[in-house]
């Protein structure tokens, strides 16, 4: 087994509003302390325009996570590729090696829209499991917070 192992999942939630709604709730990381349940600040770095109209977003994100009675508090850097249409791209750099990459779409059914995230996380092999497992559950903790704010605006 190498230094790294990476691992692909997939989470999805049904969100009671338009495509264009759930997209900019999702891109705008001020609303993350809200719906993620680590997530406990962000501040944007950068952004800039990139060619065709999309954005690159850049962040300082801070997270508390808890292992058993310990809570590790972790910064790290998060960028969102933000094109003028279709699936957004993300990807978060954390210490020591873990990273996760999402490829997020927003379709629209009759519902409302099909919010997914196609995630590819790395970690070392001894964090693997852990990271994975609190990675996989707090973004579909996330989807369901998204849920619910578009289900209290009614």
């Amino acid at each position: 087994m190498g230094w790294t192992v990476g691992s692909e999942h997939i989470v999805s939630d049904l969100i009671p509003a338009e495509p264009a709604a759930v997209r900019a709730f999702y891109v705008d990381l001020a609303n993350i302390t809200r719906v993620h349940p680590l997530v406990v600040s962000v501040r944007p770095i950068r952004h800039r325009r990139t060619p065709g109209g999309g954005q690159l977003r850049t962040y300082r994100v801070r997270d508390r996570i808890p292992l058993g009675r310990l809570v590790l508090r972790a910064s790290y850097a998060a960028e969102l590729y933000i094109p003028a249409r279709g699936e957004v791209l993300t990807e978060a750099r954390q210490f020591p090696g873990v990273r996760l990459f999402g490829r997020v779409s927003f379709d629209g059914t009759a519902q409302g829209t099909t919010l997914t995230e196609h995630l590819h996380i790395t970690a070392p092999a001894v964090l693997a499991a852990l990271t994975v497992r609190q990675a996989v559950a707090a973004h579909v903790s996330m989807l369901a917070g998204i849920r619910r704010h578009f289900q209290a605006l009614g």
